[in-house]
């Protein structure tokens, strides 16, 4: 295993969730910058994780599976075999420890801004985003979520599901433990507790890949180059397979640099093309964000919020506009008609937003806006975004960063425009609700002088933000598809022992965050990995 940064195991500030904000733009980032965004905002980092466990030891672990349109959408797209029932089996193997909040680190802000939610927009409380994944089928639950009315506050909530749900307001579940507030990452539920103990695991630290060795006609990957820690470079030779897992960012930009992807721009660079797959570095997409931010305390003498927190983000809500698709699943009993007239395609949820109690000021700052020292910030998220960007190299030199164009808010319907309008008037709405209104003084940003559907699409857009879900760089699906970049069986279409297992082989962006789903992608890799070998080792011993 080669990891472009340190080990994650003696870094407190690594291992402590609630210290993630300290980690964006410092020295375990890698910290790619967008490209010019004429509809959106140009001022964006993209961070990357440069330490053992990648963006999992830098991320702030919000759980959820991929729902069951998300799959179907994928199968349709060319990725057979990636249904939802298969991909809930994987979801099961998980091993990172994954509960919603905890009692004891709810904050009451964040609470009442989830009753305030389901009174003003009609959603029910959710006890447990992932308990749909775990009773799946049980109880013979097939179309909707059961829905009652809380004894206490009336509102209604969900009892029981079967069902991915479509709409609901709730705390997140997170991957830490709650004893001390630690992660639960990748490298700490996989590797740590295998490091020193398997002779077969060897990790290179601080090394970083620059070429895929490749044979002569180009159909198998023989090593990788790499400079180790010391400025040393190495060849490693590959006897089974090579894995690429590097994100969405750099799997693409290493297939790039080793002349796999489209010819004519690698040769324009002078890169010499082995492997011409035209969708290497397309398809690039996010899930961007923007930010309706507010002042607080009304109801007390000091702006101070109360501290109690996981990681200052620690619920979430869901609505869904569109209620065209009849499908089993796609609908709650009580969900109100459509918000408005957007009916840009048959998905489940449609719109998503965070909450945050610190103030994300960076870019309302750069517009004019004041910085408040505490804020409550509520950010709609566009869960299926339509527009699509590209990453491309711009030189042959290993470090220097690819170009992200994300080109965010360019779809021609302009649904994902008007998706943030949407979404930052429901916010309004939440806002003025209580009890979460006692909570607040005035809305700093965009401020009350913007009203109209054109200034907050203008607002929004260059407002904008990213919650650093870069997807889809190496697109899978059919080999007869040409801008697949992999198969089914995530191998490089072409290449016989080489795979990519990270989130740059979405098909389409999953609806809700997507770190589970680049799990249960890798626990299927293992299956698949293992499943070729063993075909192997049983073709060679019949030699």
């Amino acid at each position: 295993m080669i990891e472009g940064g340190p080990s994650d195991h003696d870094k407190p500030e690594v291992l402590q969730l609630s210290e993630w904000l300290s980690l964006l733009g410092g020295k375990y980032d890698y910290k790619y910058m967008t490209t010019e965004q004429p509809r959106g905002n140009s001022n964006i980092m993209h961070s990357r994780a440069k330490v053992l466990g990648g963006c999992s030891s830098h991320n702030t672990l919000i759980c959820f599976r991929p729902f069951p349109e998300d799959c179907d959408d994928w199968v349709n797209a060319g990725a057979s075999g990636w249904d939802s029932t298969t991909m809930q089996h994987y979801g099961d193997k998980i091993k990172l420890k994954i509960a919603p909040v905890h009692t004891k680190d709810r904050n009451p802000i964040m609470a009442d801004w989830m009753m305030s939610c389901s009174s003003a927009l009609g959603v029910p409380v959710i006890g447990d985003f992932d308990s749909w994944s775990r009773k799946r089928g049980e109880g013979g639950s097939t179309s909707v979520d059961e829905v009652v009315h809380d004894e206490v506050t009336g509102l209604p909530r969900v009892k029981g599901r079967g069902v991915a749900f479509s709409e609901g307001v709730g705390w997140l579940s997170i991957a830490y433990t709650p004893e001390d507030g630690k992660r639960s990452s990748a490298s700490v539920a996989y590797v740590h507790p295998i490091m020193g103990e398997r002779k077969n695991l060897h990790i290179y630290l601080e090394s970083w890949v620059h070429k895929l060795e490749l044979n002569s006609d180009a159909t198998k990957v023989v090593g990788v180059k790499l400079r180790d820690n010391q400025g040393a470079e190495l060849v490693l030779k590959a006897k089974h397979e090579v894995i690429l897992s590097a994100g969405a960012v750099d799997s693409p930009r290493l297939l790039l640099l080793s002349g796999i992807g489209p010819k004519s721009e690698l040769e324009t660079l002078g890169i010499p093309s082995t492997r011409d797959l035209p969708g290497v570095g397309e398809n690039l997409v996010d899930h961007p964000e923007s930010i309706i931010m507010c002042m607080n305390l009304r109801a007390r003498e000091t702006d101070e919020l109360p501290p109690i927190t996981v990681m200052q983000s620690d619920s979430a809500l869901f609505v869904r506009r569109d209620t065209s698709d009849p499908r089993p699943g796609r609908y709650l009993s009580c969900s109100s008609p459509p918000r408005n007239s957007l009916t840009h395609g048959k998905t489940g949820t449609d719109l998503m937003w965070h909450i945050y109690t610190v103030p994300f000021a960076d870019n309302t700052e750069r517009m004019g806006y004041p910085r408040p020292k505490h804020a409550i910030c509520m950010t709609p998220n566009i869960p299926r975004p339509k527009s699509r960007g590209k990453l491309y190299l711009t030189s042959t030199d290993p470090q220097v960063h690819p170009a992200l164009d994300f080109r965010y808010f360019t779809d021609p319907e302009d649904y994902d425009a008007k998706t943030i309008v949407d979404g930052l008037k429901l916010a309004r709405k939440v806002a003025a609700t209580a009890p979460f209104s006692h909570w607040l003084k005035h809305e700093v940003a965009p401020g009350l002088a913007i009203q109209s559907d054109e200034d907050l699409s203008e607002y929004g857009r260059k407002a904008a933000h990213t919650v650093y879900h870069p997807a889809g760089t190496c697109k899978m699906g059919a080999v007869t598809d040409s801008l697949a970049v992999v198969d089914p069986d995530l191998k490089i279409i072409g290449i016989t022992n080489a795979r990519v297992v990270d989130a740059s082989v979405f098909p389409l962006m999953v609806s809700a965050n997507p770190m589970l789903t680049v799990l249960i992608i890798a626990e299927r890799a293992s299956d698949l990995i293992l499943a070729d070998y063993y075909k192997a080792v049983k073709a060679y011993a019949k030699l």
